[in-house]
């Protein structure tokens, strides 16, 4: 009996993703580096961040490991309490003394010394279950009726992450649903009707959002504003770090603290600053072939609904890292999305190592291996 169990163990040392796990390792622990500077960890002597990182991160290595062993499809299968915990979870945050209200948005739990922000678990919850929807019909999927149903299906979650208000993540969830349908074989005509009423009722939406992110939209088609303070410093520091950058620790926009939220949404300036064109370019590349594996598990996955999960999955990331580093150049708005395993944040950095283990489990499942009996 022990035999049998190691051996079983070996098999899934042997057929794991190794590629996969060398990327993020490598993002990771590189943006730990970037981290220990943004913090100010080496002014200061206090690493109490760099360790509340560090922790996350060997949580999410234990729930990768748990993520393996479980098989994927019977996750699915349980896709209506997974929906409705997902709606609970965004609920609870807008109950007053429950929610706790952090950079303009009622998303957070405080347990503790930790804000747990539940739309970064609703991610990932989200996905498992949508997907398996999406799945179910997805013969039908070009039909009108179908297609208005799932609609309906993912209405809410944007309506309450919306309602915090959070606009970045609402995006989020809008990007992973676009990638989940579109992997499902939805019509390329009914794609692009969707983008024309978008950009139609983009005027108003703009009058519906936060005063605050209507600020953010008006300093991005007028980027000199005094109150687009966070891109101009962020600009500043990219730009004066050139080629090779100033030197980690060295940059003057992040140790003097001009550089705002830079341990989370602008931490890629400090990359820009400290590493120069040379260090963005070498995060651009890890992402890109983050991104390149995900296609790749997702396209040799064994069942439809695996590769629907990835194609979420792999929307989150996508958007995310174009999102981050595009308003830390000035070409995107300001949103309060992180840079995924770089930027600080627990809530985060374990949904991200979540989605990764689910995204090993796909891959580990279509060999048929007997790992799961």
């Amino acid at each position: 009996m022990k035999k049998l169990e190691y051996r079983k163990k070996l098999k899934i040392l042997r057929n794991i993703d190794w590629k996969l796990i060398s990327i993020v390792l490598v993002i990771f622990f590189s943006g730990l580096i970037v981290l220990s500077s943004a913090t100010h960890a080496n002014l200061t002597g206090n690493f109490t961040q760099i360790y509340k990182q560090l922790l996350a991160f060997v949580m999410g290595t234990l729930i990768i490991a748990v993520f393996i062993m479980i098989d994927y499809n019977s996750i699915g299968k349980h896709y209506k309490e997974l929906y409705v915990i997902s709606l609970v979870l965004l609920v609870l945050v807008l109950i007053p003394g429950i929610g706790d209200v952090q950079f303009g948005a009622r998303s957070w739990i405080r347990i503790g010394s930790f804000n747990l922000q539940t739309s970064e678990i609703v991610k990932t919850t989200f996905i498992l279950s949508y997907a398996y929807i999406i799945d179910k019909n997805k013969k039908n999927i070009n039909d009108l009726k179908t297609l208005f149903l799932l609609v309906v299906y993912a209405f809410p979650f944007i309506g309450l992450l919306l309602s915090q208000p959070d606009l970045g993540t609402a995006i989020v969830f809008s990007v992973m649903i676009f990638f989940m349908l579109y992997a499902a074989g939805l019509n390329n005509k009914i794609l692009r009707n969707v983008v024309i009423v978008m950009v139609i009722l983009a005027p108003i939406m703009y009058f519906l959002m936060a005063p605050h992110q209507r600020i953010r939209i008006v300093n991005f088609f007028n980027p000199e504003a005094m109150s687009n303070y966070q891109v101009l410093q962020s600009m500043i520091a990219i730009g004066s770090g050139g080629i090779f950058g100033k030197g980690l620790y060295n940059g003057s926009q992040n140790q003097e603290s001009f550089l705002p939220v830079r341990d989370s949404d602008f931490i890629f300036a400090v990359v820009g600053e400290e590493f120069g064109l040379i260090g963005m370019l070498f995060f651009i590349v890890l992402f890109v072939l983050l991104i390149t594996r995900l296609l790749m598990i997702a396209k040799k996955s064994k069942n439809t609904y695996g590769s629907l999960v990835i194609a979420g999955i792999t929307g989150m990331f996508t958007y995310q890292i174009i999102q981050n580093i595009g308003m830390t150049v000035g070409l995107m708005p300001v949103t309060g999305v992180t840079l995924p395993f770089v930027s600080y944040g627990g809530s985060s950095l374990l949904t991200s190592m979540a989605n990764i283990g689910i995204v090993l489990n796909i891959c580990l499942r279509r060999k048929r291996m007997g790992l799961y009996s």
